[in-house]
């Protein structure tokens, strides 16, 4: 494939954006109505939380350690498959990295993937792996594809009608060099903004972003809707798109005027957690998001994504410094989802909230793309290593990535793939992409692979084409 540069990436986005906001409102093809999916499919899961590691989370170093090397000067590079040692888990065939005690304890309850791959998009952009991962279609395309939250949003709506059906908390945009990149994957795409996500960048300020701005009455709050309102209704259709994309923002508008006077506002406010729980949570933005996720999915919502906030260079990004940042991120996830999945468990609502961990692809310190697909490196190695900030998991890898699953009808205590002991650390076993994965998450939320929409009088399916394959294995109930 020929490398696509980030700007005629974004291009191509916005001609799909733009081509979205003239279309007409997509129909439910007869072969994938929103009836017949859930017919068909008893739903094991009624909610779902997605913990994204944005910007590439190394599967050797995380959730599937190999044989570790620690660092000494001269240390050769392509012995060294983990940076980190293994540690047991609460299953006997399940071992973690160093670094993940409290999740090690707990796997009991999940199961763990260890055979995810990815696409081959060329010359590896972060976005471009990110946007397939979460809507499932490869860009650039002439539709704008959805993010999977915005098809639960669209095919199952609301569990309380106060919240958004989609929320995404953590992921900055301000500042950030890839911002409307990002941007691109993260709206409700051709079935529209209504079913785009309700964004919060910073945890500990949500309750801010469901009330008035500081400073305004929520009188005057009022009267600027109704002005909104008005000058949308009389403007041409040209100028803000087709008949359907109007009344989808006008419902979107809506949705969050309810939001603002509704009593499930104080979901949003952290402070009325209890300071013993909150501190458990508090590693930081990430932390905070997971307790507002659960907080969310309690009072009703139906779709939570909490980000680690990507951002290039920086997080799970580990160009450099991989095993001295992988420290910090470790300790920035391990109580935070621990303590999510005992929660919920407590709650009793764990069974019903499926919770998904995974990233956009893997990292490996020699193989930039995966063996026989190489593509052009983007991190320097040394041969022996001298410098501790050489000593990580430097380069982008597609061949093999982990993904962890809980509750939501998945199995308990199950590990399901597996990957080379030596390097290439690539899929050996039960090697499972974007598509099956995301058929495997609709499926325990109800919704069938080849459910679609008519846009521009053809079908856009929830899986591409609708070929995604339940991957029945994962599921305790298939």
């Amino acid at each position: 494939m020929n490398p696509v540069k980030r700007r005629e990436f974004l291009q191509s986005l916005s001609k799909a954006s733009i081509a979205a906001m003239a279309a007409g409102a997509p129909r439910q093809s007869s072969a994938g109505s929103a009836t017949a999916s859930l017919a068909r499919y008893a739903p094991s899961a009624d909610s779902m939380i997605l913990l994204w590691m944005g910007g590439g989370m190394a599967h050797t170093d995380t959730f599937d350690p190999k044989r570790y090397i620690p660092f000494t000067k001269g240390v050769e590079a392509k012995s060294v498959l983990s940076t980190f040692p293994s540690i047991d888990s609460a299953v006997d065939s399940i071992k973690l990295s160093q670094g993940l005690e409290n999740i090690a304890s707990i796997m009991d309850r999940g199961t763990l993937i260890r055979s995810h791959v990815l696409a081959d998009l060329g010359h590896i952009l972060h976005s471009r792996h990110q946007y397939h991962w979460h809507t499932g279609y490869k860009p650039p395309l002439t539709v704008a594809a959805p993010h999977l939250g915005s098809w639960m949003s669209h095919i199952l709506g609301s569990r309380n009608e106060a919240l958004p059906s989609f929320i995404e908390i953590g992921q900055s945009y301000a500042g950030n060099g890839e911002a409307e990149e990002l941007k691109a994957f993260s709206t409700g795409g051709c079935l529209g903004s209504e079913h785009g996500p309700f964004r919060i960048s910073n945890p500990a300020d949500a309750i801010k972003s469901v009330r008035p701005p500081a400073g305004m009455t929520f009188g005057r709050f009022q009267n600027r809707d109704k002005a909104l309102r008005r000058m949308l209704a009389a403007s041409p259709l040209a100028e803000y798109g087709s008949d359907f994309q109007k009344d989808s923002y006008l419902r979107s508008l809506d949705n969050a005027y309810r939001l603002l006077s509704s009593p499930a506002a104080e979901a949003f406010d952290l402070s009325k957690e209890p300071k013993e729980v909150y501190d458990i949570y508090n590693t930081g933005k990430f932390g905070q998001g997971c307790l507002l996720a659960r907080r969310l999915v309690e009072n009703g919502a139906r779709f939570v994504e909490v980000s680690t906030d990507y951002e290039p260079f920086k997080g799970w990004d580990t160009h450099d410094n991989g095993h001295t940042r992988l420290k910090g991120m470790k300790r920035m996830i391990d109580a935070p989802i621990t303590q999510l999945i005992l929660d919920l468990e407590k709650r009793g609502m764990l069974d019903r909230t499926l919770v998904v961990l995974a990233s956009e692809f893997s990292r490996d310190m020699m193989t930039e793309g995966k063996p026989g697909k190489e593509v052009r490196a983007q991190a320097k190695v040394q041969d022996k290593i001298q410098d501790l900030k050489f000593y990580g998991m430097h380069r982008h890898f597609t061949a093999a990535s982990s993904v962890l699953m809980f509750g939501g009808g998945v199995k308990q205590g199950f590990l399901y793939g597996a990957t080379a002991d030596e390097r290439p650390c690539t899929t050996v076993t039960d090697a499972i992409g974007v598509m099956d994965l995301h058929a495997t998450i609709y499926r325990a939320m109800g919704i069938r692979s080849d459910y679609s929409v008519d846009v521009e009088k053809r079908p856009f399916y929830v899986t591409n084409l609708g070929h995604g394959k339940v991957r029945k294995e994962l599921l305790a109930k298939a």
